[in-house]
């Protein structure tokens, strides 16, 4: 049987991600490099919390959204090593309504995509820093959509959505309703009184 994250967009396009970014690394940064280890772990990362995630659902549908909320601040800190990598070497970084993006975008739509489909890219650092933005742009979107389903397919079975700012500010504003409704049965029992003494 296949386990159900097979089927998701978002771990297809991470696996995709996760795979050219090892090898974009082995090609154009130094093995040395401190930067070569984060960029392999942000991807693999990203990858892995969508199993964990998935892993997740059937039991605790809040542990879920945290992994895949997990996996999209990876693929953001990877976004933003791409945007540095062009960035420093003087290359351009495509705007997503640029031909070259457009085309990109365009094998989002093939059903038998895969490291395969973008790997002539890895020929040139411009292209395949460009072509790794517009695939982690597309892996966040396909995130952020499936956290969306998430919370809606739960909100009937009375699942909060909260941080834990959220939820202390929602507590403390509970307990000042509480206190300021006891105030005013206090103020209304005097009032009562004072009738009565006269």
């Amino acid at each position: 049987m296949t386990p159900s994250y097979k089927n998701l967009k978002s771990y297809e396009q991470a696996v995709t991600v996760c795979d050219l970014t090892v090898e974009f690394c082995k090609t154009y940064l130094n093995p040395k490099s401190r930067t070569v280890d984060q960029m392999e772990q942000a991807a693999r990362s990203g990858k892995q919390n969508i199993v964990e995630g998935c892993a997740a659902s059937r039991h605790n549908p809040q542990t879920e959204i945290k992994l895949l909320g997990v996996a999209r601040a990876s693929f953001e800190e990877l976004l933003e090593d791409y945007h540095d990598f062009l960035r420093q070497r003087g290359l351009e970084i495509w705007s997503k309504d640029d031909s070259r993006s457009l085309e990109l975008r365009h094998f989002s739509y093939k059903s038998d995509k895969s490291y395969e489909t973008y790997k002539f890219y890895m020929t040139d650092p411009e292209k395949i820093g460009n072509c790794l933005i517009t695939l982690v742009n597309q892996t966040n979107y396909l995130l952020d959509q499936q956290i969306k389903g998430v919370k809606k397919a739960n909100e009937s079975s009375g699942v909060i959505w909260e941080g834990r700012s959220q939820r202390l500010s929602r507590i403390q504003t509970q307990s000042l309703e509480k206190e300021k409704k006891f105030d005013d049965w206090i103020k209304a029992e005097l009032q009562k009184m004072k009738k009565y003494e006269k």
